[in-house]
């Protein structure tokens, strides 16, 4: 299996549609969600953002008749036994519609082919959206340990 995932074929949701194509991103868009906008990378520096972006699995929402982004989420992984999902953010005006959890749902099934054994991420407000695709609090907690804050 290839280190990186096949093309997909974009997944519908209503009026959005799921893509993994790079070349799609709007990382101007997502730089400005995420630095202005997040709880979690307020304040951080473009490039900083980029290298992110150049170094993850990017799938992206986009509006199916203007093109525009809608929504972003970012996985970190090996394509084998782990992955972390982070940066996921939907726009202001799009919140509430579902396309949260649809997002989720598109990279979960983008990842699925790869057999992973463990999908991870943090939430403080997003509990919700995340088990109802299966996310469960971990079990034993007091195993995970963290070097830095961010």
């Amino acid at each position: 299996m290839s280190d990186t995932p096949a093309p997909e074929r974009p997944v519908p949701h209503g009026a959005y549609e799921m893509s993994a194509d790079r070349a799609r991103i709007d990382a101007a868009r997502v730089h400005h969600w995420l630095s202005t906008d997040s709880y979690w990378a307020h304040g951080r520096p473009r490039e900083k953002q980029d290298r992110a972006v150049a170094g993850s699995l990017n799938v992206g929402a986009y509006h199916r008749e203007t093109g525009e982004m809608a929504a972003y989420a970012r996985v970190v992984t090996d394509y084998a036994t782990f992955a972390w999902l982070c940066d996921v953010y939907v726009d202001r005006p799009a919140r509430g519609t579902g396309l949260g959890t649809a997002l989720v749902t598109a990279v979960l099934d983008l990842l699925e082919p790869y057999g992973l054994t463990r999908v991870m991420l943090a939430t403080d407000d997003a509990h919700g959206v995340y088990e109802k695709v299966g996310f469960t609090p971990l079990r034993n907690p007091d195993k995970l340990m963290s070097l830095g804050q961010g």
